[in-house]
């Protein structure tokens, strides 16, 4: 197969960028690009083609290069993240955004956005306040926590846990429980990354209370209890109950520090699921610090809360780390929008997340039903 030679003269028979631009496909993206960006995606067009004629190719057509320009430019000034049908069957799924917000979170992120607020401003006082403050009230009622902390999603939450309460000395963790969840965040790293030091106990499948004392030593700053969220050890395993921990911890003179991931504050055997830790009975049974996510079964936006020990939290509170990981206002008011929801108890009508787990599954396959209708021949609703 041999490839045709480019002549000069195929090269001048590109348009200029001028007469490319005068495109109807490129004169109706004027208004919306401005005229830089609309030339240097031109320049681009033109660019490409000069390398496809260099190739061998044959010279695109006025039409095929303002298209692609055109196409180039849609794709630049579409909205990012955009957005999709779920239809995996995953309600909270994390490659699709996790939790959608409520009305409420919607409408509080909208109103935050589009004017000024008292982020950092005590409108009593009329002095300068605390971000914190705006969430912490909501999670002490929800959870019977003395204190909380709301940041930028749970890894951060547990990367200042554990840099505020441990740095330079060491965590004690279950060998099971030193996992890898989404994105290869690794306890063992972040356990690295905050300073600790990081001393497993046990065996991957059967760890006792006994384990975890036999390992404390005068340098031992905690204990890190981690829920496995996304996997199971099944058949022959002991793990202690995180109130057993907390005897032993407190005993001992140090905190027992308790990664739940998805942040569940209802009963989930109520709706047919597997029971899930609620925050409420990890604050019940003792933990110092109860560490979670807000944007899954929480339904929230992406934030990661530590609720616990008063003293505990105002250290992470005043920890250097603190404010490289805040959050910003935008995902703040969507945090405390959900939470109100909850106070409220109204979770299983206004959060997203529980309203489709609540859903009945009558009501689930009248709607499959009802879509299967309105797309013709060869649908079928099958149960799943």
């Amino acid at each position: 197969m041999t490839t045709k030679e480019p002549q000069h003269s195929d090269y001048r028979r590109l348009p200029g960028v001028d007469r490319l631009l005068a495109h109807p496909l490129l004169q109706e993206f004027t208004a919306r690009a401005g005229h830089d960006l609309l030339v240097a995606i031109a320049r681009e067009a033109l660019e490409e083609a000069r390398g496809s004629i260099a190739l061998g190719a044959g010279v695109p057509s006025m039409d095929e290069l303002a298209q692609g320009a055109a196409l180039r430019l849609g794709a630049l000034l579409r909205p990012r993240p955009r957005p999709v049908i779920n239809a995996t069957g995953i309600v909270i799924h994390t490659n699709l955004g996790r939790a959608p917000l409520s009305r409420a979170a919607q409408e509080a992120v909208l109103a935050t956005a589009r004017s000024y607020s008292d982020l950092e401003y005590d409108l009593e006082a009329g002095d300068r306040g605390s971000r914190h403050a705006h969430a912490e009230e909501l999670l002490r009622r929800l959870t019977g926590a003395e204190a909380a902390i709301a940041v930028n999603n749970n890894a951060s939450a547990v990367l200042l846990a554990l840099a505020t309460l441990a740095a330079g000395k060491e965590v004690v963790v279950s060998r099971g429980e030193a996992v890898e969840i989404g994105g290869g965040f690794r306890i063992p790293d972040v356990l690295r990354q905050s300073g600790a030091h990081l001393v497993e106990v046990g065996t991957t499948n059967r760890t006792y209370a006994r384990d975890y004392e036999a390992a404390i030593t005068p340098e031992t700053a905690a204990i890190l209890k981690v829920h496995r969220s996304n996997f199971a050890l099944v058949g022959f395993t002991h793990t202690p109950e995180a109130r057993e921990l907390a005897e032993l911890a407190h005993r001992r003179g140090i905190p027992l520090l308790h990664d739940l991931g998805s942040g569940c504050l209802l009963d989930t055997t109520r709706y047919g699921l597997a029971a899930e830790p609620r925050v409420q009975e990890s604050v019940a049974e003792g933990a110092d610090l109860s560490l979670f996510s807000g944007d899954k079964l929480l339904g929230g936006p992406q934030a990661g809360i530590a609720v616990g020990r008063g003293a505990v939290v105002e250290r992470m509170k005043a920890h250097p780390l603190a404010r490289a990981v805040r959050m910003d206002k935008l995902d703040l008011a969507a945090l405390t929008a959900t939470l109100v929801s909850y106070l409220t108890g109204r979770a299983e009508e206004e959060i997203p997340v529980w309203r489709m787990i609540a859903a009945p599954l009558a009501e689930l396959e009248r709607r499959a039903r009802a879509w299967a209708a309105g797309r013709g021949e060869g649908v079928e609703v099958v149960k799943g």
